[in-house]
């Protein structure tokens, strides 16, 4: 089963990216990594990085340690129909859902996230699917041509298929947007590029951050 073994996030500061995911604090979740680069990107790039974490006391921890640290909230952490959750772009540009399927606080946070998820905005749903699909990746869940999230082993960051304009409107932004993707998957798929130009390398071992 194919999978995802580690996220690079294209920056064009390097030492201010690495100082505020220091501050955030996210990245082990996602064996995250950065590396510096100056592609020109405009407007919304076409994913997010979606944590779920056990409490709402750790949707705030996170959401405003990120604030703290330089992130614009784009939709202030808040109850939903689905539980309680928040949106954040990090200075580097790449946007942060956190949120948890509790309405109610039952304690103080933990300070574990449960789950990372790569949500990639497509074009076509269906398309993507059958592409990766085609490249060794099972599906966990599937929505009809709305969302797809495949399985991956514990504790590895999965990806997730979403249309666009969809994510977008979830995550507060406008769907527009060009150039760089400013993102490289890394994992045994790899490498390849998606119908959506999602770069994927071949795994690699021990990530930076």
């Amino acid at each position: 089963m194919a999978s995802i073994h580690s996220v690079t996030l294209e920056v064009a500061d390097l030492a201010a990216a690495e100082r505020f995911y220091a501050a955030f604090g996210p990245g082990a979740a996602l064996q995250l990594r950065l590396r510096a680069a100056d592609t020109p990107t405009t407007g919304f790039r076409g994913f997010a990085l979606a944590l779920t974490v056990a409490r709402p006391a750790d949707v705030d921890r996170l959401v405003d340690a990120a604030v703290e640290a330089g992130a614009t909230a784009l939709k202030p952490a808040a109850k939903s129909f689905w539980g309680y959750g928040g949106v954040v772009r990090a200075p580097d540009g790449t946007i942060w859902k956190v949120a948890t399927s509790a309405k109610k606080d039952t304690g103080p946070a933990t300070g574990r996230i449960d789950e990372a998820v790569l949500l990639l905005g497509t074009a076509d749903v269906a398309e993507s699917r059958r592409f990766y699909v085609g490249h060794g990746l099972t599906v966990a869940r599937s929505f009809g041509k709305k969302y797809v999230e495949f399985a991956g082993p514990s504790g590895a960051v999965k990806l997730a298929l979403y249309g666009r304009r969809a994510l977008a409107k979830d995550l507060g932004v406008p769907v527009d947007g060009t150039g760089s993707h400013r993102l490289a998957i890394s994992g045994d798929a790899g490498p390849l590029d998606d119908p959506d130009g999602f770069a994927w390398e071949a795994a690699s071992p021990v990530p930076v951050h």
